[in-house]
């Protein structure tokens, strides 16, 4: 099987991925519309730990870890890797000698929709990884994919480039060239937020604060006592 491997693919300005890594991957998401999340199944193997960088993208054949050895030649400092399979895998495609080579290429982590192995090496190490499964199922290296080509995770594309962003909540993919404007309308969510807190921290509902005792009304949601809905004392 044949494969191609794409070399100085452009990317999102650093500046903008950097403003993006102020925000959380729901605040991102949200930014966009609710776009751009890679689901719920992908997870992180640490805690506590939020990163932001450029893809770099693998398609790999399942079971076989050829391209990702292919594309740390491709990672530079900033980037994240991302592999997926061309039909479901969940065998440990990486594991903390592949994030020693990439830690010292600068790379910020890896998001795999695929396993994982060497998890506790990596918290230890300090690499930051996300995942579909964890599994001490090997590998071999044999089959021909691509590096930094379109691949899609859960319905959502990501091309090399683009900008991903992951925390504890999951992880979502903003294209390159809405990374300025992402980031900008992330600021202003998180500003219109940071005031809704100030008033939740004194007390108004939000049922008040987002002008919703109408839409339970035109809903038909009705106020009733206890006495009246269960019929108590009647």
């Amino acid at each position: 099987m044949g494969g191609v491997i794409v070399t100085n693919p452009p990317k999102a300005d650093a500046k903008d991925v950097e403003a993006l890594a102020a925000f959380g991957v729901a605040t991102v998401s949200e930014a966009m519309g609710r776009t751009g999340l890679l689901g719920p199944s992908i997870r992180p193997v640490q805690q506590g730990v939020r990163v932001a960088g450029t893809a770099v993208t693998v398609l790999s054949w399942p079971g076989d870890n050829l391209m990702i050895h292919a594309a740390v030649e491709q990672c530079g400092e900033g980037d994240i890797l991302v592999v997926t399979t061309t039909s479901p895998c969940t065998d440990g495609l990486f594991g903390e000698l592949f994030a020693t080579a990439l830690q010292k290429r600068g790379v910020r982590g890896v998001v795999l929709n695929t396993g994982i192995r060497d998890t506790q090496e990596l918290r230890d190490m300090g690499f930051a990884a996300w995942s579909r499964a964890v599994s001490s199922q090997g590998t071999v290296k044999a089959t021909g994919g691509s590096v930094n080509v379109p691949v899609a995770i859960d319905g959502q594309v990501v091309r090399p480039g683009d900008v991903i962003v992951a925390d504890d909540d999951g992880v979502v993919v903003v294209p390159r060239e809405k990374a300025r404007e992402t980031a900008e309308k992330s600021e202003a969510r998180e500003a219109k937020e940071a005031a809704t807190r100030a008033a939740f921290l004194e007390g108004q509902l939000g049922l008040d604060r987002y002008g919703l005792r109408d839409t339970l009304k035109q809903l038909g949601v009705e106020y009733r006592s206890y006495e009246e809905y269960t019929g108590a004392g009647s």
